[in-house]
C-alpha cells in the first residue's frame, strides 16, 4: 500500500528496523504479494549477506498437515519454525506489516530483556472507541499485563482514564525457545484460531511474564506517533496530516530516514501561467513524475506519474501513482487508485448522494474512486 507521495507502508517497520540495527528480517506473505515483492527486492537490497544481513520472504509453506495459507498471525510463524531455528535468535520481534510509525526498537528489547520477560508487547493508549479495533491489555504498577481481550465490544478503561484504554501495537518481543514452543503447542489445540492476539496472549498470562512497554517514538515522545490506517478515512487523514508545517510523522529527519525505492523519475512539472490557467500547488506534498498543467492543486498528496490537466482543481485528496485527470474537473476529498483516468469535467466530492451511487463513500465523506468503478482496466500514464 502506497502511503506519503512515495513510501510503502512496509519501507516504516523495515526502516525502523534497519535503523534500530536488526539487519535479519523475514517477511511473511501470504497471497497477491507480488507488488510488495518486487519493492522490496528493488528498494531494499542493500543489505549485506556476507556479513549475516538479510530481508527475505517467508510466503504460506503450506507444509503444515493439510495444507493451506497462513490460517492466523501464529500459524504464520509457527510455519516457519524450522527457518527461525536455523538462524538461532535470542529473541524474536514479531511486527505488524500496516502500522504507521518511527521507534527504536533497540528501547523495547533492553526492557524486555531487563524485566526477564517471556514476552513483551508494545502498548499505546488510545480512545475508547478506538479500543475496539484493538487487543486491549490492564497491567498492574510493574507494567505485566494481568488481563487481555481482543478486539473487545466494552474496552477496559485505564485505571483514572475512563476514556481511554491500553492498547497493543501488534508488536511482540519473545525469548526464542519460548515462542518455538507457544505456537507449536497452539497449533495442536484444534479450538484454536491461531492468533496472537485472540489465543496465545491470553493463554500465557496467568502462568508466564507478559510485560507491556509504552511505546514511546525516536524522539522520546510518549506516546509517539502512530497511525492504523486500515479505513479509508485513515488511510486519507493519515496522508493529509503530513502536509502541515511541522506535522507529527518528521519525514524529512535525517537521523531516522525512512528508506524505500527510488524510482527514476523526472522532477514534477508547473506549466502554464495565465490567469485562469495557473499550474500551481499550495499545500501539498508533489512527487516526481507530476506534471501539474495549467490546474490548481490545494491540500493534497499527489504521488508519482500524475498527470492533471488545465482547469481542473483538486483539494484535499490522496491521488495514487499513475493517474490522469482530465480538464474541467473537480475533485474534493477524493482518494484516487493507482491507474484512474478522471474524464474531463467529472465533479467528485460534492454531491456525496450521487457519488455513493458510483464509488465508495467514507462515513466521514472521503470518496474512494477506483480503475474499475470508472470502467477501466489499471493503466499508466507513461
Amino acid at each position: 500500500m502506497p502511503f506519503g507521495g512515495k513510501f510503502r507502508i512496509i519501507d516504516f517497520p523495515l526502516s525502523n528496523c534497519v535503523n534500530s540495527g536488526i539487519r535479519r528480517v523475514g517477511i511473511l506473505t501470504q497471497y497477491k504479494a507480488h507488488s510488495l515483492m518486487n519493492h522490496v527486492q528493488q528498494g531494499w537490497g542493500f543489505m549485506r549477506g556476507e556479513l549475516g544481513e538479510f530481508v527475505e520472504f517467508l510466503p504460506a509453506s503450506q507444509r503444515t498437515a493439510g495444507g493451506g495459507w497462513y490460517s492466523g498471525t501464529a500459524d504464520a510463524i509457527y510455519q516457519n519454525v524450522d527457518i527461525l531455528r536455523n538462524h538461532g535468535p535470542e529473541y524474536v520481534l514479531i511486527l505488524a506489516g500496516d502500522h504507521i510509525y518511527k521507534m527504536d526498537y533497540g528501547d523495547m528489547l533492553a526492557a524486555h530483556v531487563e524485566s526477564n520477560a517471556d514476552m513483551t508487547i508494545g502498548c499505546i493508549e488510545v480512545s475508547i472507541d478506538e479500543a475496539k479495533s484493538f487487543g486491549v491489555m490492564s497491567v498492574d504498577e510493574s507494567m505485566r499485563v494481568t488481563a487481555f481481550d481482543e478486539k473487545p465490544a466494552q474496552p477496559t478503561p485505564m485505571p483514572g482514564k475512563t476514556k481511554t484504554a491500553l492498547a497493543s501495537m501488534g508488536i511482540y518481543i519473545f525469548n526464542a525457545k519460548f515462542l518455538y514452543e507457544q505456537v507449536i503447542k497452539d497449533a495442536d489445540n484444534v479450538d484454536s484460531t491461531h492468533d496472537f492476539g485472540h489465543d496465545i496472549i491470553p493463554s500465557l498470562i496467568d502462568n508466564y511474564r507478559v510485560v507491556a512497554f509504552p511505546y514511546q517514538d525516536v524522539q522520546g515522545n510518549k506516546p509517539g506517533y502512530w497511525r492504523d490506517v486500515g479505513t479509508i478515512d485513515a488511510f486519507w487523514s493519515a496522508n493529509l496530516e503530513l502536509i502541515g508545517i511541522t506535522p507529527e510523522l518528521n519525514l524529512y529527519d535525517d537521523k531516522w530516514p525512512i528508506w524505500t525505492y527510488q524510482a527514476q523519475e523526472p522532477p514534477a512539472k508547473f506549466v502554464f501561467d495565465d490567469d485562469g490557467r495557473r499550474g500551481m500547488a499550495v499545500d501539498s506534498m508533489v512527487s516526481g513524475g507530476c506534471l501539474i498543467s495549467g490546474a490548481t492543486v490545494r491540500h493534497s498528496v499527489l504521488f508519482s506519474n500524475v498527470n492533471v490537466h488545465s482547469f481542473a482543481q483538486v483539494e484535499n485528496s490522496v491521488i495514487l501513482p499513475d493517474v490522469n485527470i482530465g480538464r474541467h474537473c473537480r475533485l474534493n476529498k477524493v482518494i484516487l487508485d493507482k491507474g484512474c483516468d478522471v474524464p474531463p469535467d467529472t465533479v467528485i466530492g460534492e454531491d456525496l448522494e450521487a457519488d455513493s451511487k458510483r464509488f465508495s463513500v467514507s462515513p466521514s465523506g472521503v470518496v474512494l474512486v477506483t480503475p474499475e468503478m470508472l470502467g477501466q482496466n489499471y493503466r499508466h500514464v507513461r
